[in-house]
């Protein structure tokens, strides 16, 4: 370790020039991995805030819900003496203020659950996003569709769905606005393996949101580009200590002549790695956590403690294997063949 930091103090322009981008590199790849999950949270708090089950739909429906239709024995047969459980539908509708104003929303009614807002007749509970617009309790809304009129009862953090704010309405409300008798999906939570159920087809809570066409395009996409951005920190370290590690050849040989052992090097090279990184890390996670407090408040930005520890391991063991690729020169130096060459 005393000799690693002897060399990085000599040659400290060349690592602070790795540390830089390295910072660069792991603060944008945190930027985009706290928008990926605020995104995930705009586009589908609902799904993501239940407990681990299983959704069940009609299996006709080719695994899109809102194509799915379940009867009232189909129901049954999903629900009977399973806790907790709940048929519901979701759909995207709108609803007018007392200004006539529209509000995009997603509809969502369902059986008795504690996992559901209860919901009677007339009433609507909103999504608290719709409170900034102006919403508040006791406000009027109408909808084309819906011969009443809804009377807001109250809102509930964090509860979105394909980037709209969840309106919770009473079940007899939302067959009038949509002209249907079944409900498109059961949820029963605490199932680890699903129940066979003839004309039904059941997904856990991650597939059931990869059925989601915006959910699952959209994180792909985003997820593809942060661990693009981890292959290239670790493609800069192989590089960087493969260059430092050509021009030392020399230098390698005369240690490894007086008795330096191979394992010494990798661990020289090792502690430079493990220093840079951490240098690196600690300025991008205090920005990047930074971010997350000044971030506006309209823009969908979560980045957890959990989800920086997690990228941070992966950047450090990124960086071990481009390091220790870019060192496998080191074994094979040979003292005599390398003194002979100098050091370059």
């Amino acid at each position: 370790m005393n000799l690693a930091w002897k060399e990085i103090k000599k040659n400290k322009t060349k690592f602070i020039i790795l540390g830089s981008i390295i910072f660069l590199v792991s603060f944008l790849t945190f930027i985009i991995s706290g928008l990926s999950n605020g995104l995930s949270q705009d586009n589908a708090a609902l799904i993501k805030d239940l407990p681990e089950g299983q959704f069940y739909m009609n299996a006709d429906a080719d695994a899109t819900y809102n194509l799915s239709r379940i009867d009232a024995s189909m129901q049954d047969k999903a629900m009977n003496g399973q806790k907790d459980a709940a048929a519901l539908s979701i759909q995207m509708g709108f609803v007018n203020d007392a200004d006539d104003k529209q509000h995009s929303i997603a509809f969502v009614t369902s059986t008795d659950s504690k996992l559901f807002e209860s919901v009677e007749k007339g009433e609507i509970v909103l999504d608290r996003s719709l409170e900034d617009k102006g919403l508040k309790v006791g406000d009027t809304l109408t909808n084309n569709q819906f011969s009443g009129e809804f009377t807001v009862k109250a809102f509930v953090d964090q509860k979105k769905y394909s980037h709209a704010p969840v309106a919770y309405i009473n079940m007899e409300n939302y067959k009038e606005i949509y002209r249907v008798n079944e409900m498109q999906l059961v949820f029963v939570p605490g199932k680890e393996k699903a129940l066979e159920i003839e004309g039904l087809q059941s997904f856990s809570n991650k597939d059931f949101l990869n059925t989601i066409p915006s959910y699952s395009a959209e994180q792909m996409s985003l997820n593809m580009i942060v661990w693009f951005l981890v292959v290239i920190s670790g493609m800069l370290f192989a590089i960087f200590f493969y260059m430092m590690n050509v021009q030392k050849i020399g230098l390698y040989g005369i240690l490894k002549a007086i008795g330096v052992k191979t394992s010494s090097l990798f661990g020289m090279m090792w502690s430079q790695m493990i220093v840079i990184t951490l240098i690196a890390l600690t300025f991008s996670v205090a920005l990047s956590q930074g971010f997350t407090m000044i971030a506006p408040a309209g823009m969908p930005f979560s980045l957890t403690l959990q989800t920086t520890v997690q990228l941070s391991i992966v950047f450090i063991i990124i960086g071990f294997i481009g390091a220790t690729l870019s060192g496998i020169q080191i074994k094979k130096v040979e003292p005599l063949q390398a003194i002979q060459q100098g050091e370059v």
